[in-house]
Parts: structure tokens; C-alpha cells; sequence
């Protein structure tokens, strides 16, 4: 049942935010980007696709629960893309956007871009981090502490020398 919220959740939400809204936004709107750039929009939509749905399968599989906030998973997240960054979908969402920004070269494109990065940010800040703090604790706590919210960090790997 969790698989089935969770694509519903894909498809209504994030399939709103990274598809549907940005279809109305390309009626109007001066064009920013010219030549060879709208081909470098492949890449973008490549992974940020793979990422959305990569964290899905965690949340679903893993978690016991979906990424929507109504249906949230029953254990904490912290494997797979989670183990580098705190918010992969909405990285994976964000890339999205940057390939529409540059396949399409609308300038309200790259507004929408970063009004849905700062609802992001004040979602995470506001209503996210405060309620994973409350429902999982300290283990929470440990990962905030360890886990980049925006920008992932990979572990370094230790040299044989030291």
C-alpha cells in the first residue's frame, strides 16, 4: 500500500512541481538561453529524475512510509542519498527545473526555479527538521549534525599512508 501513496504522492506533487507548473510557464516569457546550452538540459533532467525516484524507492522500502508529510515513514532515512544530503528530492526536483530552465530558456522558468527552491527552504526549515526532531530524536539529531541539508558531502576516503 506504501508503493501505491508513494506513487500517487510522486505524481501529484512532485509531478506538479517539476512538470505541470512549469508546462503553464512556457506560454510567455522572453527567451534567455540560445544555441548548443538547451542540450545540457538532458544531464539535468537525467539524474534529477533518478535521484526523485531513487528516494522514493528508499522512503518506501525502507522508511515504511512515503515522502509525503501525511504519510510519513515509520524509521528514519539516513541510507542511500540520504547518507550524503538531507533533502535529495528536492535536489532532484531542483535539477529538474535547472533542465527546463535551460532546454526551454524562459526567464519566468528560472523565477519559478527559485521561488520553488525557497518554498524548499522554508518547508525544510519551518515544518520538516522541526517534526523529524520530534519524532525521532537524538538518532535525528546525530544525522542533522553529520548530514548537509543542501549540499552533499561524500565521505573521504582514508589513504593507505594515514
Amino acid at each position: 500500500m506504501n508503493a501505491v501513496k508513494s506513487i500517487i504522492f510522486l505524481i501529484l506533487v512532485s509531478g506538479f512541481a517539476s512538470i505541470y507548473a512549469p508546462i503553464f510557464l512556457l506560454t510567455e516569457g522572453e527567451r534567455i538561453l540560445p544555441g548548443w546550452l538547451p542540450y545540457s538540459a538532458i544531464p539535468f533532467w537525467l539524474v534529477g529524475a533518478s535521484i526523485v525516484l531513487r528516494c522514493f524507492w528508499t522512503f518506501t522500502f525502507y522508511g515504511q512510509g512515503t515522502p509525503a508529510p501525511i504519510d510519513p515513514p515509520k524509521k528514519l532515512v539516513a541510507i542511500g542519498l540520504y547518507r550524503y544530503v538531507r533533502n535529495p528530492i528536492y535536489i532532484g526536483v531542483l535539477l529538474i527545473l535547472i533542465g527546463h530552465v535551460a532546454w526551454f530558456g524562459r526567464i519566468n522558468l528560472v523565477i519559478y526555479l527559485v521561488a520553488v527552491f525557497l518554498a524548499f527552504h522554508l518547508f525544510v526549515l519551518l515544518y520538516e527538521e522541526p517534526t523529524l526532531k520530534k519524532k525521532f530524536g537524538k538518532p535525528y539529531e546525530a544525522y542533522f549534525k553529520k548530514v548537509p541539508r543542501w549540499l552533499p558531502r561524500f565521505p573521504q576516503e582514508k589513504s593507505r599512508d594515514g
